[in-house]
């Protein structure tokens, strides 16, 4: 029970997170949406929990940063995008770390979760503007993708050094 309440907390943690993380920094896109910092904490809740917490945390975290700060349009999509991508992390982790190590398959799926969230929002965006204006936001998506890539291997880093999740596992 200890175990499960531990996660609980932790989730709620990394929910609180990365609606913060989304919210500190907020460039607006060209396409009424905001490149931000939430991508990262978005990478590491799917690479510290299970699959349904990582996808409650990161669901719930960015779309909690949506509702705040206006733009409830997005909340939903929002949700399902940043939850699959925590979700799909987690696996894309599990799978490829025994073939090619933990770092590799840490960037390949993180990689793989931003070219999800690109794609995603660009459907979205598509059935709200129309899909040619919504190519104008995949730059500014890609930027976010980049750089969240590049923070959350670095905070897993640090996470793992500090053994800061470790009566996790």
């Amino acid at each position: 029970m200890k175990n499960s309440t531990n996660k609980i907390v932790i989730a709620a943690l990394l929910a609180a997170l990365c609606c913060i993380a989304t919210m500190v920094i907020k460039l607006p896109s060209p396409l009424n949406g905001y490149v931000n910092l939430g991508d990262c904490i978005v990478l590491l809740c799917g690479w510290v929990l299970t699959p349904l917490y990582g996808f409650l945390a990161a669901g719930i975290g960015s779309c909690l940063a949506d509702l705040f700060s206006g733009y409830v349009v997005f909340a939903p999509a929002t949700f399902l995008i940043k939850g699959f991508m925590a979700f799909f992390a987690y696996y894309g982790v599990k799978l490829l770390s025994l073939k090619t190590g933990k770092f590799s398959a840490r960037l390949l799926t993180g990689i793989f979760c931003e070219t999800f969230m690109i794609l995603g929002y660009y459907i979205f965006e598509g059935f709200l503007y129309g899909f040619l204006p919504s190519l104008v936001n995949i730059p500014a998506n890609a930027m976010q993708g980049l750089v969240g890539i590049i923070l959350a291997l670095l905070l897993i880093k640090i996470v793992e050094k500090n053994k800061l999740i470790s009566f996790l596992e």
